[in-house]
C-alpha cells in the first residue's frame, strides 16, 4: 500500500454529530483505501444513514442518497429512459425525437458517476428490494461503470464514489455481493457510549435527567417481551420530549411519562403496562400510565 493510501485511512474519525467507534472508524477507513463498498448493518435506529451523513461531512463531500424501497429495480440507479415523453412528443411534434439522449435521466448511480468531484454514495436499505437486486448492480459497483444500449454510451465513474451501503437484515444478501463489501455491523451502544452520543446532541442536559431516563431506557430495551425495541434515535426525542415538558426527574422511572415516544406497537406498551402494575403492586405504590 502506498503513502497516499496509507494517508487516507486516517481520514474518517466521525463528525461533529456523529460519535464513532474505534471499530466503525477502522471499517469506514478500510474501506476508503481499498476502494470498496462499506455494507453496515444494524438495528434501525442505531444511526445507519447517519454515518454517510457524517462521513460526507467530515471529508467535504457531496452526499447522494439512494433510498431503496420494496418495489425498486437496480436499473432506476443507473438511468431511466422516457419512453412516454418521446412518445408524446413524436405525436404532437414537441423537438427532435431523433435525439434519444434528452429522454435519458441518470439516476443516483449515474449521478454520482458523472460527478466532477469524488461523492459519497448512500444505497439505503438495500434488504428492502427483491433477492436479485444486489446481484444486478455487482458490475456497476465493481468496475464503476455501466452501458446505455439506447444511446450507445459507456458510462464510467470521473471519480470512485464512497459508496455506503446499509441494511436493516430483513433478508440475507448474496454471498457474490458480500464478498465485494467490507462488512460492520453496529452493535447497539452501551450506557456509557449512549451518554457520550446524548451530549453531543444535548450537551447542557440536566445530569440527574439524563441518569433517570438512560436507566428507564435500559430497563424497557432489556425486557425479553418487547418486540420493536426503542433506539437511539428515539431515547434522543424521548430526552428532547422530558425537557421540553419540564417533566420532574422523580417521575422519569416512576411513570415513563411520553412513553409512546419510545415504544410504538401496542403488544410493547400492553408488556410495560403489565410490568409496571406488576412492580407497583408488589412495591404498594401507586402508577400512573401517560
Amino acid at each position: 500500500m502506498g503513502k497516499n493510501k496509507m494517508k487516507e485511512v486516517s481520514n474518517f474519525k466521525g463528525s461533529s454529530t456523529y460519535v464513532v467507534s474505534r471499530e466503525l472508524m477502522n471499517s469506514v477507513n478500510v474501506a476508503v483505501a481499498l476502494q470498496k463498498p462499506l455494507l453496515i448493518k444494524g438495528e434501525p435506529g442505531t444511526g445507519k444513514t447517519m454515518l454517510a451523513e457524517a462521513i460526507a461531512e467530515s471529508m467535504g463531500m457531496e452526499l447522494i442518497i439512494w433510498n431503496i424501497k420494496s418495489t425498486t429495480k437496480a436499473q432506476e440507479g443507473l438511468y431511466v429512459y422516457d419512453t412516454v415523453q418521446r412518445l408524446y412528443d413524436s405525436q404532437f411534434g414537441e423537438g427532435d425525437v431523433s435525439d434519444i439522449k434528452k429522454y435519458i435521466k441518470l439516476g443516483k448511480l449515474g449521478e454520482a458517476f458523472t460527478s466532477e468531484k469524488q461523492v459519497v454514495m448512500l444505497i439505503d436499505e438495500i434488504d428492502k428490494a427483491d433477492l436479485e437486486f444486489p446481484n444486478d448492480l455487482l458490475w456497476e459497483l465493481d468496475k464503476m461503470e455501466y452501458h446505455i444500449p439506447e444511446t450507445k454510451e459507456t458510462i464510467k465513474a470521473k471519480h470512485r464514489p464512497i459508496v455506503i451501503i446499509t441494511s436493516n437484515a430483513e433478508k440475507e444478501l448474496p454471498d457474490a455481493f458480500l464478498r465485494r463489501c467490507i462488512f460492520h455491523y453496529i452493535e447497539f451502544p452501551t450506557e456509557e457510549k449512549m451518554e457520550e452520543i446524548v451530549r453531543v446532541h444535548y450537551p447542557d442536559i440536566e445530569s440527574k435527567l439524563l441518569e433517570n431516563a438512560m436507566e428507564a431506557f435500559y430497563w424497557i430495551r432489556n425486557m425479553k417481551d418487547i418486540q420493536k425495541k426503542p433506539s437511539t434515535s428515539e431515547l434522543l426525542d424521548w430526552l428532547q420530549a422530558l425537557v421540553l415538558s419540564g417533566v420532574s426527574v422523580d417521575r422519569i422511572k416512576t411513570e415513563i411519562p411520553y412513553v409512546g415516544v419510545l415504544l410504538k406497537k401496542n403488544q410493547d406498551l400492553e408488556t410495560l403496562f403489565n410490568v409496571k402494575d406488576r412492580n407497583s403492586k408488589s412495591n404498594n405504590s401507586g402508577y400512573r400510565w401517560r
